[in-house]
């Protein structure tokens, strides 16, 4: 499925599931800001409220991105290490 999203949220989304072929969650590394859940639900409908986060602590888009190049790998690594 093609993401209807800007670069910047794309950057930030871990995965989008969808059932029918309806985006059903949004799941990024960190919470989304207020601005960010905002643009989501102007693209997908004022309805939608189905975020998740990895992580939860909160983090700024500096913060962002300067780490992560570090976190996607670490996270990546970590995943398909698991046995």
């Amino acid at each position: 499925m093609d993401s209807p999203f800007s670069a910047s949220l794309n950057d930030k989304i871990f995965e989008i599931k969808s059932e029918s072929g309806n985006i059903s969650k949004v799941i990024s590394y960190f919470p989304f800001s207020e601005k960010e859940r905002m643009e989501i639900k102007k693209i997908l409908g004022d309805d939608f409220d189905s975020f998740g986060s990895i992580f939860t602590d909160m983090v700024s888009d500096e913060e962002w991105e300067k780490t992560k190049v570090q976190i996607k790998k670490k996270f990546n690594d970590e995943l398909f290490h698991i046995d």
